[in-house]
């Protein structure tokens, strides 16, 4: 009876694919994220009758096919732009455009985040940039940025120029901030809090120069969240349709082998 196992098989799909929009409307109000998509494929068919065979002397045009099923093929994150929320504060930095801020772990991995609400880390006489997880924002140079405690102001160009005006009016500069892209974004390993790490799918990081390759750094914004709260309702609705139905063909099929079962001569 391959109807019984190939319901199963929607089912546990459709299970993964509840996950996966459930995970986008939780994550709905998280600064810079992005929204992900399980994808499909059909599984193995048995192949019956092989088509263009000789039967009798007549051709056969068409095969007799039947399928085994579907299975989970790849969950996709597409990183299109999420529209920009004013904050006010001066390090609160939005990415308008593709590409990512470069950022270190304390233990020295590379990491790579679009989440710019960024902080202070008081070290002595000087401030280090770094995330809400406490990561440190890098420069161009891949070296951490520490911020002049004596500043007045702050002030964030759209190339990424971190620069500040002290007590005599004076407009010094600090920093660039580190921004990367890769040839394949959607190959970037999510690894939680807002971060991502390169693979051998996503490719090498390779350094962007804002403003002049279609992205700008905007200070006292974030990005929010590009998750569609009602094409993911409509999604979650599709998906539990498909698992009623699913689960209806395991009920038949169960049914059936009952009749089948409970035969008398």
């Amino acid at each position: 009876m391959r109807a019984l196992w190939t319901g199963a098989t929607g089912m546990k799909s459709q299970q993964t694919n509840i996950d996966v929009i459930s995970n986008n409307l939780a994550n709905i109000n998280t600064t810079g994220y992005k929204r992900q998509k399980a994808e499909f494929k059909d599984l193995l068919y048995a192949n019956l009758r092989g088509a263009n065979v000789n039967e009798g002397g007549e051709a056969v045009p068409n095969g007799l096919e039947v399928g085994h099923g579907v299975r989970p093929s790849s969950i996709s994150r597409f990183f299109t732009q999420g529209s920009l929320e004013q904050t006010n504060n001066p390090f609160d930095l939005a990415l308008e455009g593709r590409g990512f801020f470069g950022i270190s772990s304390p233990d020295g991995e590379q990491l790579y985040t679009r989440d710019g609400s960024f902080k202070y880390s008081a070290e002595g006489a000087v401030n280090r940039l770094v995330t809400a997880n406490g990561y440190s924002v890098m420069d161009e140079n891949n070296n951490p940025i520490f911020i002049p405690g004596e500043l007045r102001e702050i002030v964030v160009q759209e190339n990424g120029l971190i620069q500040g005006i002290n007590e005599a009016g004076e407009q010094i500069d600090i920093a660039t901030l580190k921004l990367v892209d890769f040839i394949n974004p959607e190959g970037l390993e999510a690894l939680g809090g807002n971060t991502y790490g390169a693979t051998v799918a996503s490719g090498g990081e390779a350094a962007v120069q804002a403003g002049a390759q279609g992205l700008s750094v905007r200070q006292s914004f974030l990005e929010a969240s590009n998750v569609q709260a009602v094409d993911e309702m409509v999604r979650m609705i599709t998906a539990q349709r498909a698992y009623e139905t699913s689960s209806k063909a395991v009920q038949t099929s169960d049914e059936m082998m009952g009749i089948a079962n409970n035969m008398r001569r």
